[in-house]
């Protein structure tokens, strides 16, 4: 059974939240990104690497501009995973505009 549980700010819906903290854990300490990118194939089916990495390039692009129906066409998405994503983006202490920005220098 899932639960709603607030994992630092992000509402989500997780049936086992040790688990993601631990792997939050262990990523942090890993620095080398062909290991990540091998554990994420690892952990992950193709079509949740692939889902992944769309919402990346849709946060991406919003943060630089792009209307929501720009993103929608260049990356072939629903509006509705684009205003999910602009949702996160305006959030108050945002974590995807922290990394873009401290990580991305977006």
């Amino acid at each position: 059974m899932y639960s709603n549980v607030s994992i630092r700010g992000c509402v989500s819906m997780y049936s086992n939240v040790g688990a993601i903290k631990e792997i939050s854990g262990v990523l942090s300490e890993i620095n080398d990104p062909l290991l990540i990118e091998d554990l994420l194939g690892c952990l992950l089916t193709k079509n949740e690497l692939k889902e992944i990495a769309g919402r990346w390039e849709l946060v991406k692009l919003l943060e630089k501009g792009y209307s929501q129906r720009k993103v929608a066409h260049e990356l072939s998405m629903s509006l509705c995973k684009i205003t999910r994503g602009s949702k996160e983006l305006k959030k108050r202490n945002s974590a995807f505009k922290k990394v873009l920005y401290e990580y991305l220098s977006i």
